[in-house]
């Protein structure tokens, strides 16, 4: 019968008591300024709104003091009040000083990361050069990028290492929210923002636009190629400029200025308005004086 009861009153209040981020049945002492709040976040996001001067973070590992929410009690941290009993938190780390009745999340201490995780110790793994702990799915089945996880999402910039949201890892490697890389494909995004990489298979989307492209006419000015270079010269001797096939002859003389347009596989040669197209392998034939 003690037993009992005293496991009935380790499991009083479960779920019952906490905030918007963590179900649990204490209140933490933040050092850093010795105010009480339910969870590091709601410490994070009071101060986020303060002036840049008393902005700060509450580093979890260095939590010493807990206050019971069944009894009021502070005390030093500890899964089980020492007043009332309660279990103040059904999942407890007394690395990371971290609470939570929720066990359906699964938590899991990774010492790797140096923080706890949800989803399963089974189902992840931790990636040495990433930094961070991966389903077990990318196991060898991604690009590994140096501590890609301990930056901020590219999207909403939250910081992403110890995010509570779902990240996605993308084909190149590099990370961001779940939640971020979805609006990121709805708005016809397809490439990672920091890298430019597709972030997706676009096969079908290259095969397409070829598609449109063959389909589509090409305008009059634009049919003997586009221009990716231009060189500006003059002349230092009077030559005459023809193709391979001596189809096309072009006479210039060094009072000429003349502008080499460089094509995919030709020159187009521009004297005043004269225009003359000729073959990429040509000849040049100097005059003598």
């Amino acid at each position: 019968m003690e037993s009992s009861a005293i496991e009935q009153r380790l499991h009083f209040g479960n779920m019952e008591y906490g905030c918007k981020h963590y179900r649990r049945r204490c209140m933490i002492r933040a050092p850093c300024c010795n105010e009480i709040y339910s969870c590091r976040h709601c410490h994070n996001e009071t101060t986020s709104m303060q002036s840049h001067l008393y902005r700060h973070d509450l580093v979890r590992q260095d939590v010493k003091q807990v206050v019971c929410s069944v009894c009021d009690t502070e005390q030093p941290v500890a899964q089980v009040c020492t007043n009332c009993g309660v279990r103040m938190g059904e999942y407890f780390c007394d690395i990371c000083k971290f609470f939570d009745d929720d066990t359906g999340k699964q938590q899991f201490h990774c010492d790797e990361c140096g923080i706890c995780r949800v989803g399963g110790q089974e189902n992840f793994f931790h990636c040495d050069k990433c930094g961070s702990c991966y389903s077990v799915t990318l196991r060898g089945n991604h690009s590994c990028v140096e501590n890609s996880m301990r930056h901020h999402c590219p999207i909403c910039y939250e910081y992403l290492f110890d995010s509570m949201k779902d990240t996605s890892v993308m084909k190149c490697g590099h990370t961001m929210h779940l939640e971020c890389y979805r609006e990121m494909i709805n708005r016809d995004k397809f490439c990672c923002p920091i890298c430019s990489k597709s972030v997706i298979d676009m096969t079908r989307e290259w095969k397409r636009i070829d598609e449109e492209i063959e389909a589509t006419v090409m305008p009059e000015d634009y049919r003997f190629g586009y221009f990716v270079m231009t060189a500006m010269t003059q002349p230092k001797f009077t030559f005459t400029l023809l193709d391979k096939n001596v189809v096309t002859v072009v006479h210039i003389i060094p009072e000429q200025s003349l502008r080499l347009f460089f094509l995919n596989d030709q020159i187009l040669v521009v004297l005043e308005k004269n225009v003359a197209t000729v073959n990429l392998e040509h000849y040049l034939i100097p005059h003598q004086h």
